[in-house]
């Protein structure tokens, strides 16, 4: 016999070691906030165990900023969120999922880190010792950026004013701490430098009687003038040479337990210094005081600013453009270890066993990240073998794709895929969150023969003419001239010093090469691409990179092709000729920094501006989506559910997040318009009519915009609530209280009137005005004519949204259920979205319809009858995820048939090892029903017949109906699978009767 090749044998140990815990059947979104922590999420684990939940999957809970509400802005990695209730909260919760026998997927921040609190460790010793703090390195921070006044130190845009008002109105104050002094600014408390400190106490020394001193104040006077010397040997700041770093760590420290012992111990040192203190404060109204304080501020390794000043000179990556987010440079290793320690130690418990990672798009080297997490994972399933195979299984992650990885770890990307996009196969993930479900789903009930009406609608309606496409790139180049505008001058900063070290591209301007980036960038047609700095790339980057080359040099005439074209090359890795090794690696470096900027950039012109600019059917404008992309035929959804069974058949499939524009069952109603262009065309210009006395007159204009007014109508139109909030109060005051912040946010983003940065009050007063009289008379004829349009299409969007829930819970893939969506999900965009939920009610509910489920028939009648109160959404819920469990190979493995019946069916057949489900949804109900009947049922199919995969006996599992295909024909008359219920979930039971 021949013994097996090595790496044959290694390969078949690690897949048999290196294989996952746990595979999700089902995951439930929970949003932790300091109300709803530990606890409460255990006590509803009953609940969500009964409604056939696998995995609960939480927000952040790392220890974050003081009432964080979302978790992201984490300011300690080593612990748990105490206001969550900490270390034994989770325990505790943990413990009772492995009771129930459930598992928990986290999601997770790899990117930034909160920088306003002052108990983030890391930062505040960053600002005490700048480029020499040990924790520099952990920050992307640009320590000689293009400003001379900031070199070595680090932009904070904290101030509520200018700089020199805010010292002058006495805002900052000189603080000491123990052994230490701040200056104070509200809630900041930044450290100073000890280095800095040599000049107050100086001057506390001057105060002193040293010559006269005798006993222990001689003796308190030497100590402190001791102090001072130490003070000036200690490393400078800018030093960076390892030694230097720790003896700058490691003396400072000692410094401050003495000059702290100092001052406990003499109140004649105290005294002195806390004097000083005083001196330094200064007096308002006495610009002159201050300057001792400005001097010493002026010394810092930060500079204080007005947060508007971020825009164009901050000097610290940030997540998107939120200053108080801040990058970290997660492909240091000591960065990675630092903050994964603590997670990694909860997965090897089995605590965690599943991550969700958020905007991997963010990452420095994403494939490099995702390798360094399966590794961890892989040292610990290996155990006392992972030596030997540890570089083998390395191997394997840099170069294997899927499926042939080992991923151990079941971990899950958030990814906007553009159309056209993939996921990177070699990524040893197991998929995405599911925007890309979510979009191809929502466009099932947008009907594309409505596109030209709606349009034109549209473009009458406000004089909006730009096509999508213009909208992005106008947006995208208004973000990097605004909010992201220091960005790209870094990045400009960075290629101008790259061409200046070659003598053919050394003549390129500054300015040139700024506005080729910002065309380029403003053309990119994807997020980003993955060049990694071994040069391999994805297999569309090279195509992506010059797509975006050559619009941006049809748009720019007027620009030299030959810097377009250098940018290009230096994308693509094309090293000039003679190329020294430290002029690659700066090659390498500035394309993999180029790739974290377009990210960013897209994310907010796109999602964050155009979504809000461009209207014309806001249910398309998604997050993830294209609202250019007018409707999804069933034949494109088939597809990409048979893409994602082939490559990525665990990845998540969802149709609410918390970072959706919209709620589900919202999108699913304004997408019904789609079916009625024209009713709507009228709808729209009545109650404009209706309300033009509700505007005002801004500078000859009347204010809200029409394109303003249009979201609006549309906003009201979908987010309408179904209980009968016009004979209450207090519920109908809440949702113009919500409908009003909504608008004031969305046009804001929008950035057309007002925006965040410089908000237009007289604009926003003046919608706030339009949208509170639009509905303050509940018995006028705008709010009438709008509970009656809501009235009319309320079942359709309803049955809308059933059908994507039930496309969702079978469709291939890890179904994902956002927290209260399990009823109807009318929610507007963060805030929002992240309102507590009322369990009780549903745990109720879910109660009452597992009482009565040996009657299966009446019970949906019963639900559909009375479908305002969202039971029958959790009755589909309940009823699908346990089907799941009881099938779960069959929905995670099993075959994929796209089946006929007709333009108003989607439908699909689940098969594996003689197991058959067949899943039938409606789709342009008003348009089948011609908005006659309130449900798609019985008659109204007429003769169309549902295509089956066998001949034979089904059990419709929603209704308990038993349907037998007839005769030679593997079909069932849609009339009878869509008799008593809207929906269709038939299992087959056998052959013919």
């Amino acid at each position: 016999m021949t013994s097996r090749p090595k790496d044959t044998e290694q390969d078949a140990l690690i897949d048999r070691h290196c294989t996952p815990d746990h595979i999700p059947t089902s995951t439930y979104r929970l949003q932790l906030t300091p109300q709803f922590g530990f606890a409460q999420a255990e006590a509803i684990l009953d609940y969500l165990r009964a409604l056939g939940i696998s995995d609960v999957y939480t927000s952040p809970y790392l220890q974050a900023h003081a009432g964080s509400n979302h978790g992201y802005d984490i300011i300690d990695h080593s612990r748990i969120n105490e206001e969550l209730g900490g270390e034994a909260g989770f325990i505790a919760f943990t413990d009772a999922l492995r009771r129930r026998k459930m598992k928990h997927l986290l999601d997770m921040v790899p990117n930034h880190m909160d920088i306003t609190s002052n108990a983030n460790g890391w930062w505040q010793d960053v600002l005490e010792n700048g480029p020499s703090s040990q924790y520099a390195p952990y920050f992307d921070i640009d320590w000689y950026p293009l400003k001379p006044g900031v070199k070595s130190r680090v932009l904070l845009p904290i101030l509520g004013d200018m700089y020199g008002r805010v010292l002058e109105r006495g805002e900052l104050r000189l603080e000491r701490q123990n052994g230490a002094f701040f200056v104070r600014y509200y809630d900041h408390c930044l450290p100073l430098a000890p280095d800095s400190w040599i000049a107050p106490l100086s001057r506390a020394l001057e105060l002193l009687p040293a010559d006269t001193a005798e006993g222990d104040d001689a003796l308190a006077i030497q100590e402190l003038q001791s102090i001072t010397t130490a003070l000036k040997h200690l490393p400078p700041r800018e030093a960076t040479e390892a030694e230097q770093v720790e003896e700058r760590n490691r003396e400072k420290e000692v410094i401050k337990r003495r000059l702290e012992a100092l001052c406990a111990q003499s109140a004649l040192i105290r005294n002195a210094v806390d004097r000083v203190v005083a001196e330094y404060n200064g007096t308002p109204g006495d610009p002159h005081s201050f300057d001792l304080l400005d001097a010493l501020l002026n010394e810092q390794s930060y500079r204080l600013s007005f947060w508007k000043v971020a825009t164009e000179e901050i000097n610290y990556r940030r997540f998107f453009d939120v200053n108080d987010l801040a990058a970290l440079r997660m492909e240091d290793p000591r960065v990675f270890q630092d903050t994964h320690g603590l997670i990694l130690r909860y997965i090897a418990e089995g605590r965690i066993t599943g991550l969700r990672l958020d905007h991997t798009d963010g990452l420095y080297a994403p494939h490099r990240y995702f390798n360094c997490l399966q590794l961890e994972r892989c040292k610990q399933l290996l155990g006392a073998e992972a030596a030997a195979l540890l570089e083998r299984v390395a191997q394997r992650l840099q170069t294997a794709r899927v499926p042939a990885l080992p991923r151990p770890l079941y971990v899950l990307v958030e990814k906007i895929l553009e159309p056209g996009e993939h996921l990177p196969t070699r990524w040893p993930i197991y998929g995405s969150t599911g925007y890309d479900f979510l979009n191809a789903v929502g466009g099932l009930w947008v009907d594309a023969r409505a596109e030209r009406s709606l349009t034109s609608t549209y473009r009458r309606f406000t004089d909006m003419r730009d096509p999508f496409e213009e909208i992005v790139y106008r947006s995208k180049k208004q973000i990097m001239r605004g909010s992201l505008a220091s960005e790209t001058a870094v990045l400009a900063h960075a290629l101008k010093r790259l061409a200046e070290g070659d003598r053919r591209s050394q003549d390129f301007t500054q300015n040139s090469l700024a506005s080729v980036i910002l065309e380029t960038i403003a053309c990119f047609p994807v997020y980003r691409t993955y060049v990694d700095e071994d040069g391999s790339r994805e297999e569309n980057d090279d195509r992506y990179i010059e797509q975006a080359i050559e619009t941006a040099k049809q748009r720019n005439p007027g620009i030299s092709p030959s810097i377009f074209n250098y940018l290009r090359d230096v994308l693509l890795l094309r090293f000039p000729e003679g190329a020294s090794d430290a002029q690659r690696s700066e090659q390498i470096s500035f394309a993999l920094k180029f790739q974290q900027v377009t990210s960013p950039v897209m994310a907010k012109g796109v999602e964050d501006t155009a979504f809000y600019v461009y209207n014309r059917l806001v249910s398309l404008n998604e997050v993830g989506g294209d609202p250019a992309r007018f409707g999804v035929s069933p034949a494109e959804f088939h597809a990409q559910n048979q893409e994602r069974l082939e490559i990525w058949p665990l990845s998540m499939t969802t149709t609410a997040t918390h970072d959706t524009k919209r709620g589900e069952d919202m999108r699913a109603r304004i997408s019904v318009l789609s079916e009625v262009p024209v009713d709507w065309r009228t709808l729209v210009n009545r109650w404009s009519r209706l309300n033009r006395s509700k505007k005002t007159e801004l500078r000859g204009q009347p204010a809200p915009t029409r394109n303003d007014e249009y979201l609006f109508y549309q906003t009201l139109l979908g987010a309408w609530p179904l209980e009968p909030i016009l004979e209450d109060d207090q519920a109908y005051a809440h949702f113009v209280e919500r409908i009003d912040a909504y608008m004031l946010k969305a046009v804001r983003e929008a950035k057309q009137r007002t925006g965040w940065i410089s908000a237009n009050e007289d604009y926003e007063q003046a919608l706030s005005r339009f949208v509170q009289g639009t509905l303050k008379n509940r018995r006028g004829r705008f709010v009438q004519s709008l509970y009656a349009t809501v009235a009319k299409l309320a079942t359709f969007g309803a049955c809308n949204g059933l059908a994507q829930t039930l496309l969702k819970l079978a469709s291939p893939g890890v179904p994902d259920c956002y927290q209260g969506s399990e009823l109807w999900d009318f929610n507007l965009v963060d805030p929002d979205n992240r309102r507590p939920v009322d369990f009780d009610r549903r745990r109720e509910l879910l109660d009452s319809i597992q009482r009565r489920i040996d009657d299966r028939l009446a019970l949906a009648r019963e639900l559909l009858d009375k479908f305002q109160d969202g039971a029958v959404k959790l009755y589909v819920i309940h009823t699908a995820l346990n089907c799941r469990r009881q099938h779960l190979e069959l929905f995670i493995h099993g075959n994929y048939q796209p089946l006929s019946g007709g333009e108003h069916v989607v439908a699909f057949a689940r098969s594996l090892a003689g197991k058959t489900l067949v899943v039938a949804v409606p789709r342009f109900p008003f348009k089948l029903t011609q908005g006659l009947e309130p449900w798609p049922l019985g008659e109204v199919w007429g003769s169309a017949t549902l295509e089956l995969p066998r001949a034979g006996t089904y059990q419709n599992l929603l209704t308990g109906e038993r349907l037998t295909s007839s005769g030679e024909q593997d079909g069932l008359s849609l009339s009878q699978v869509f008799q008593h219920f809207p929906l269709a979930l038939l299992e087959f039971t056998g052959g013919p009767a």
